[in-house]
């Protein structure tokens, strides 16, 4: 029977999903808790420090800022286009009347009747269509930013720092998103092939996110504690979405 051949399936995939899904959520309480440990949380800092900057001397610098932002979207913009290019792919395969196991039959482990196939591939295709709408909300929200960004002082304090950072951060979050979703893609690609490459794909990705999400140096002194506030405090404003 179909279910006795895909206990293989139902057990290292979903078994590398909860590795990957495991470390993003410890990401997250890093971001929350200590975010200047992490990439994300560092970067954060330096947004709210140059979103500052240019509105104080926007007259000077408002050109960088457009032009910043512009590549923003232009990155946003290929991820979108790739990610519904490769939905509009995969939707073909799907409603294609070729069989597209059949070539396949000898090399996948695991189960590969006709429904195991099309869970493969409706899986790969909602994960591409939320990524393209994680993406096509951070180049909304950019927008906005790239408008207010240059807006004159307000004297009510309705359009300040503050509320141009809150924007660009929840793009940025949106954008890590969309990029996290597409990564995830991978091993689920590979799933074409057998859940054992789905399983080592996700344990060799957790250890490379690591190693680019996590800041390893100290700052001057080699002392933290000074920054515990100033993490507390960033930690609030980032990921509020």
């Amino acid at each position: 029977m179909e279910w006795k051949k895909s206990y293989l399936d139902a057990v290292l995939v979903p078994l590398g999903f909860l590795i990957c899904l495991g470390y993003h959520a410890w990401l997250w309480h890093k971001v929350r808790t200590q975010p200047l440990t992490t990439i994300i949380g560092t970067n954060a800092a330096g947004r709210r420090l140059w979103v500052s900057a240019i509105m104080k001397d926007n007259e000077k610098k408002n050109i960088l800022a457009v032009q910043t932002l512009r590549n923003m979207i232009m990155g946003s913009t290929l991820m979108a286009t790739t990610c519904i290019l490769l939905s509009s792919g995969l939707a073909a395969v799907i409603s294609s009347t070729y069989s597209v196991k059949k070539p396949l039959n000898d090399a996948v482990y695991g189960a590969h009747g006709e429904f195991m196939v099309a869970l493969k591939y409706v899986t790969l295709l909602i994960i591409f269509l939320f990524s393209f709408v994680s993406h096509s909300l951070s180049i909304r929200f950019t927008n906005q930013v790239n408008f207010l960004i240059n807006c004159p002082p307000d004297n009510l304090g309705v359009v300040g720092p503050d509320y141009v950072v809150e924007l660009l951060e929840r793009s940025f979050a949106l954008n890590v998103v969309g990029n996290r979703l597409f990564y995830a893609a991978i091993p689920m690609l590979l799933w074409i092939v057998g859940p054992v490459l789905v399983l080592l794909c996700y344990v060799t990705m957790v250890p490379v996110l690591y190693n680019l999400d996590f800041v390893f140096a100290q700052p001057k002194g080699g002392k933290l504690g000074h920054f515990h506030d100033h993490d507390h405090e960033i930690g609030n404003g980032v990921l509020a979405v």
